[in-house]
């Protein structure tokens, strides 16, 4: 048995929304890789994308926005840095780790003080988030150690029955993982490198990247 796959439309996007809210896991396409999420605000849901990943819990999940002003919403204080890269670099393929706020259960960044934040360069991520009305607890659609799936149907092929709806919204347009920069210090410091690429960070940025 696979998990149920179903054109993007408005409807579907509904159906997602209320997937979510009822505790379920939904799939999705992104600009970088296919993402598999829950609801930010359902812990049972969050546990679920841990078990059926096999994901190590001392790796927290990103949290995904339907826009860059959404970021206040689930940060805690940001450093003027902070503040550039928000308006400088989303939406696009970058997760900014910043200060968790309250707004975000320890739970979904595995206990820590920081979270991920990301706002996906793709209209379904962001409807879905408007959708649901409010922030999701997100990861790439694999199993932990596997190749991030691309398409809605390497995503089944990945978490077959173990998630509750696929959206299928066509391929990935870049087909690699975001970037990460952690900002929570006086200078940005990458943590892994993806979509956007060093020159295009420091120039957004205004400074070096370590």
């Amino acid at each position: 048995m696979t998990a149920r796959v179903v054109p993007v439309s408005p409807g579907a996007v509904q159906q997602a929304a209320a997937i979510l809210r009822d505790g379920g896991l939904v799939v999705f396409p992104t600009d970088t890789v296919m993402g598999v999420a829950a609801a930010a605000g359902r812990l049972d849901a969050v546990e679920r994308i841990y078990a059926i990943k096999g994901r190590d819990r001392s790796k927290p999940l990103q949290v995904l926005l339907a826009s860059a002003d959404q970021v206040a919403s689930v940060a805690g204080a940001l450093s003027p840095l902070a503040r550039r890269a928000v308006d400088a670099l989303l939406p696009g393929g970058v997760t900014l780790v910043v200060n968790r706020g309250e707004a975000i259960a320890p739970e979904v960044v595995a206990g820590g003080e920081t979270v991920g934040v990301r706002v996906p360069d793709h209209p379904v991520v962001r409807a879905l988030v408007t959708a649901l009305g409010g922030p999701l607890a997100a990861t790439s659609a694999n199993r932990s150690g596997e190749p991030s799936p691309v398409d809605a149907q390497q995503a089944v092929a990945a978490l077959g029955d173990a998630v509750d709806l696929v959206l299928d919204g066509g391929p990935c347009p870049v087909g690699r993982e975001s970037t990460v920069v952690d900002l929570t210090g006086e200078t940005p410091r990458v943590l892994r490198w993806g979509a956007v690429g060093k020159d295009a960070l420091e120039a957004a940025l205004g400074a070096p990247v370590a």
